[in-house]
């Protein structure tokens, strides 16, 4: 659960493929494709149309839109923020119990005890309401993909743009500089994110945070300055939430202590150990009425002793 918060990036990868798809260039070097098209096409227009207001300077109509974007994807992000921050308090609480099943899911000899055991881990999540997601949407993706695909296209094919610098960088180019600085800006976010964490799970999220920044570092230098200021402002906003979750975190603990005192933690692996001596119980009463069982099993018993 604590990787999901890494989906959005691994979705902008995702859609790299459909870029290529969807945009070529024809013979006489004119390009074309849906992508092109319907993404591309609107994007250079609305670059241009702010590069007006800001006395053609392509680098704040970039930042222009990246920040209107990310003001419209603000309150899904931060409300997803919380949803998972919830359901990483509820799954803290939980830990006693996961770890007795995990104990046993190493020790399960049959794939019918893994069976059994990843059943109570289910049932262990669905009693106590916690979500498997940790509260991770898929619109706030959705809603990028276009924009982020646009900017490839408009800074790609666009004479201006692609000419255009922002304090001293082409934008059309790769800019080691930008990369860098995006790569520490994602890092710094993971950093924050993780102090809002248990000592205990930081160890186990230290690999899964850098999966975020390492690629962004990775995208950015091969491709142009352009989309590396985009994930270098997406990045800004990031830590901006993650701040305000940080500084709301001492809340929703409270609200999750009160859930667990209206609500107490279900003991699901007690259940299942109860069940399971109820069937060893019943086993037993069956052998009592029926001596011809019984009998059949002393013998099995004193076959196994010889």
């Amino acid at each position: 659960m604590k990787n999901k918060r890494h989906l959005s990036t691994l979705g902008l990868i995702l859609a790299l493929p459909l870029l290529l798809a969807g945009c070529g260039q024809r013979s006489n070097g004119h390009p074309h494709g849906f992508i092109y098209r319907y993404f591309g096409v609107p994007m250079m227009h609305l670059m241009e149309w702010f590069a007006k207001i800001f006395y053609g300077n392509y680098g704040w109509a970039l930042v222009a839109i990246v920040v209107i974007v990310r003001l419209i994807l603000l309150p899904m992000m931060i409300d997803q923020m919380k949803k998972s921050t919830l359901s990483q308090e509820r799954l803290n609480m939980i830990q006693p119990q996961m770890r007795e099943i995990q104990a046993k899911m190493k020790a399960a000899k049959s794939q019918e005890e893994q069976a059994a055991l990843s059943a109570q881990m289910m049932q262990l999540y669905r009693d106590n309401h916690i979500s498997l997601t940790g509260g991770i949407g898929i619109l706030p993706l959705l809603i990028q993909i276009p924009v982020f695909t646009g900017l490839y296209d408009a800074i790609r094919y666009s004479p201006d743009l692609s000419k255009a610098t922002f304090f001293g960088v082409a934008l059309g180019k790769p800019s080691l500089l930008v990369a860098i600085l995006a790569f520490l800006v994602y890092l710094a976010q993971a950093w924050l994110t993780m102090l809002g964490t248990p000592k205990a799970q930081r160890r186990q999220m230290g690999m899964a945070m850098m999966i975020s920044p390492i690629m962004i570092l990775f995208i950015s230098m091969s491709a142009s300055a352009g989309l590396g200021f985009y994930f270098l402002i997406g990045g800004i906003f990031a830590i901006i939430q993650t701040l305000f979750i940080n500084a709301y975190r001492p809340r929703l603990k409270v609200r999750v202590k009160k859930e667990a005192a209206a609500h107490p933690v279900k003991r699901v692996v007690t259940n299942l150990q109860t069940s399971h001596q109820n069937n060893v119980d019943e086993l037993n009463k069956r052998q009592e009425h029926h001596p011809d069982l019984r009998k059949l099993n002393a013998g099995k018993q004193h076959h196994h002793q010889k």
